[in-house]
C-alpha cells in the first residue's frame, strides 16, 4: 500500500493529572470531545522508560471545529518527572504546540479573560500572521495561530480549534529537512530567516539569534481524517549564539512535556521501509493492532535527528458511537478517501465532556 500522511493526529502531552489539565484546554481551547480514556501499562515503550514496563493513563481529545488532538498521558506507577533546568527556545524537542484560530484578537481576549498565561502581545510570523504564546498551568507552550481548513464551527468562546503544528528545535534545520520535509512532506518552505525576533521575545531566551523555518505541504493531505485534521505547518528553529539542551535529558519518554508529535498514516509497511533507508529506522513497532480499549490500531515511534520522537498511527479501529456500539474498522476503507463530514462529527454525540 502506498504511504499515505493524513495529517496530525494528536499532540501527546505528558502530565502530572489528566483530567486536571484537560479541564483548561477545554476552557481555553475547546477541545472537549473524547475520543478513548484507557488505563493500561505500556509494555512496547520500555526502550524509552528505563527498560521497565510502566503503568499508565491517557485520553485523547479533540475539538469538532478540526485540527489534530491532544493525548493527555500520565505515569500512575511513577510520578510524572519535570525537567530539572528551564527549557528554552532553541532546546532540542517539540518545545509548542500550534493551535488554530479563527480569530486572533478573539482567541487572545478569551484566553486573557480566562486567567491564561500569556506571554507577551499578539505580533506577527516573518510571514506576516498574526499570533500569540500562551503558557499552560504546566508550563507547556502553546502558539495561537491564524487556522485553515476547518471541519465545522462549535462557537467555544474562543475561536479555536485543534492541533496546526509544532515549534521544534533541532541543532542543524538542513539535517532535519531530511526526515520533516522529504519523508513528512512538509515540501513548501514558507520562510526561512535568521535573525532575532520580535514575536519570541516573550519565551525563554527569546531575545537570542534563531535560524527559523515554517515548512508547510503544497497538497491538500489525504485519508479517511484528512478533513478533521486540516493543514498543518512545522516550524524548525535552530539557536545560534547558544549551546542547546535536548528537552527530555535524563527523563522517560512520558514525563513532563510534549512527549510526541503523532501522524495518522496508512500504508505503515511502506513508510517503514522508506524511514529506515533515510536513516530513520523505527524504535517501536506495534506490529498489528494495538488495543487502545475503544480504538486501536498500528503504532511505531522514530527519532528525529536529535532524537525528538514522532509516532505515527495507523486507526483501525475507531468508535463513532460508544453507547450504541457503533465502531468504523479502517481496513475495509480507502486508504485516500475522506470520511464524510457527517460521519466525523458524529464521533462528538455523546462524547463531549463540559
Amino acid at each position: 500500500m502506498e504511504k499515505v500522511i493524513c495529517g496530525i493526529q494528536q499532540m501527546g502531552i505528558g502530565v502530572p493529572d489528566v483530567q486536571e489539565i484537560w479541564k483548561w484546554y477545554r476552557q481555553m481551547f475547546g477541545t472537549d470531545v473524547r475520543i478513548f480514556e484507557e488505563a493500561a501499562e505500556a509494555p512496547l515503550m520500555t526502550r524509552y522508560t528505563g527498560d521497565t514496563i510502566h503503568s499508565r493513563t491517557a485520553t485523547l481529545a479533540i475539538s469538532m471545529d478540526g485540527g489534530g488532538g491532544f493525548e493527555i498521558w500520565q505515569f500512575t506507577s511513577r510520578p510524572t518527572e519535570k525537567a530539572k533546568f528551564e527549557v528554552q527556545l532553541g532546546d532540542l524537542g517539540t518545545y509548542v504546540c500550534r493551535i488554530k484560530s479563527r480569530n486572533i484578537q478573539k482567541s487572545y481576549d478569551h484566553i486573557k479573560s480566562q486567567g491564561g498565561d500569556i506571554l507577551g502581545e499578539i505580533t506577527k510570523t516573518p510571514s506576516g500572521e498574526q499570533n500569540f504564546f500562551v503558557k499552560d498551568p504546566n508550563g507547556n507552550i502553546f502558539n495561537v495561530v491564524e487556522g485553515k481548513g476547518w471541519l465545522s464551527e462549535t462557537k467555544h468562546p474562543s475561536g479555536c480549534g485543534g492541533v496546526a503544528g509544532a515549534l521544534i528545535g533541532v541543532s542543524d534545520i538542513d539535517v532535519s529537512l531530511k526526515l520533516y520535509k522529504d519523508i513528512l512532506n512538509y515540501d513548501t518552505i514558507e520562510y526561512d530567516e535568521t535573525s532575532n525576533f520580535d514575536c519570541f521575545s516573550g519565551l525563554p531566551s527569546g531575545d537570542k539569534k534563531f535560524r527559523r523555518v515554517l515548512l508547510s505541504h503544497k497538497a491538500e493531505r489525504k485519508g479517511p481524517f484528512s478533513k478533521l485534521f486540516g493543514p498543518t505547518q512545522i516550524e524548525l528553529v535552530q539557536a545560534i549564539d547558544r549551546e542547546p539542551v535536548k528537552i527530555f535529558k535524563d527523563r522517560f519518554w512520558g514525563d513532563w512535556g510534549f512527549i510526541h508529535l503523532c501522524f495518522d498514516v496508512r500504508g505503515m509497511e511502506t513508510l517503514k521501509t522508506e524511514c529506515e533507508s533515510a536513516g530513520f529506522p523505527f524504535t517501536v513497532d506495534s506490529g498489528d493492532t494495538f488495543d487502545m480499549g475503544e480504538a486501536g490500531g498500528r503504532f511505531s515511534y522514530i527519532e528525529d535527528p536529535d532524537g525528538n520522537w514522532i509516532e505515527f498511527v495507523e486507526t483501525h479501529k475507531v468508535p463513532i458511537m460508544k453507547n450504541l456500539g457503533w465502531y468504523l474498522d479502517l481496513k475495509k476503507k480507502d486508504p485516500k478517501k475522506r470520511l464524510p463530514n457527517w460521519l466525523l462529527k458524529a464521533m462528538s454525540i455523546g462524547n463531549r465532556v463540559k
